[in-house]
């Protein structure tokens, strides 16, 4: 396992960011956590998910299309619960108290995750790591992809921007069923030991929760639609749910115009200070939107979030301004896509020219 090493020394630029943000929140006497309109958006998205579950369940459509439609409004629940609820939770932003965030961050392992895990793959690794081969299990974990230039090239990569969406449609499924086990039994996520160790509850809570939500999402069903109906059904929400995350966390790191950092095994040497990696390596899309900011949870304001993980997501669209007209006073390059649209093409279009393109060693 490499030491990573930033050696970037602006540190003046964090500093006087970090300033001006605690100014702004103590001027407007906020707290910067959640605030009623995360509450709101909690209650909106569980009583989605719980009557999208229920009428399938338990009144049982008739109609095909119905169905369908019900199947695909389980899966944007699941993405938007884990977007707005469990993502806050578990960055400690949801709420002044630890118990409510636990709460909320536990709410993954309700959909199938695990809340433990988690917090190692996503808080620690990536969020201390951004873009850095082997250590940033976000950009290393979907197999027979090349997401930058310090990945081994092999012949279908140059197809990688028209089958990857096939790959991103089994993200959760491999997420959940997969990756989960393979950390769980290795305790590694990518080449690194984790940080943390599971408790003999939290060993509990792990098979617990993935045999609970067999039983909620698989066996029940089936019980009361059959077991055809209630595989396809249950493949229907994983799918439209893989497509929805991955797209969303893609559009983060994996653009156009993003750094990527080579790993190596004895000592990886950033040339940025954390903050500025974090800038370099992270993109905005569609923030004047604010359909896509409510929907999103704050996910296309990515470079605010891999700054400030513990403010929460609804105060991003006001901090944004703040965050853009530091970077310009210290001549530091901030990434913005106008629309989600052009965001995604972005995405494929680099999808295909990193495909294509020759390894620099």
């Amino acid at each position: 396992m490499a030491t990573i090493r930033f050696e970037g020394r602006n540190a003046q630029f964090f500093s006087t960011l970090r300033s001006r943000i605690d100014q702004y929140f103590t001027e407007n006497n906020i707290k910067p956590t959640g605030n009623w309109s995360l509450y709101i958006k909690t209650i909106v998205f569980g009583l989605l998910l719980i009557s999208s579950y229920l009428y399938l369940v338990v009144f049982t459509p008739e109609q095909t299309w119905l169905q369908i439609v019900l199947c695909s409004l389980l899966g944007i629940s699941f993405a938007a619960i884990g977007f707005n609820v469990m993502h806050d939770g578990s960055h400690g932003s949801y709420s002044t108290k630890p118990w409510i965030n636990k709460l909320m961050a536990n709410s993954l392992n309700f959909l199938g995750g695990n809340a433990f895990y988690w917090v190692e793959k996503h808080n620690i690794a990536h969020h201390s790591f951004t873009n850095i081969d082997g250590a940033d299990e976000d950009i290393d974990i979907y197999p027979y992809m090349r997401l930058n230039n310090n990945q081994k090239k092999l012949w279908f990569h140059k197809f990688q921007h028209i089958y990857g969406i096939v790959l991103y449609s089994v993200a959760y499924l491999t997420w959940i069923s997969l990756q989960d086990f393979t950390k769980y039994f290795s305790g590694k996520i990518g080449d690194r030991k984790m940080k943390g160790k599971m408790t003999a509850f939290e060993h509990f809570e792990f098979w617990a929760s993935k045999l609970v939500y067999l039983g909620i999402f698989i066996f029940i069903p089936a019980l009361k639609l059959g077991i055809y109906k209630a595989v396809i059904g249950y493949l229907i929400m994983a799918i439209v749910t893989g497509i929805c995350i991955t797209i969303v966390f893609q559009l983060a790191h994996v653009v156009e115009g993003m750094d990527f950092i080579a790993n190596d095994p004895e000592e990886v040497i950033v040339e940025n200070d954390w903050a500025t990696h974090q800038i370099s390596t992270t993109s905005n899309f569609a923030t004047k939107s604010k359909l896509w900011c409510w929907l999103l949870g704050g996910l296309n304001f990515q470079v605010e979030h891999h700054l400030f993980p513990k403010i929460s997501h609804v105060h991003y669209p006001k901090i944004n301004e703040i965050v853009k007209s530091t970077c310009a006073d210290f001549n530091i390059r901030y990434q913005e896509f106008p629309t989600m649209l052009t965001a995604i093409k972005s995405h494929f279009n680099y999808l295909k020219y990193i495909g294509q393109l020759n390894p620099t060693t």
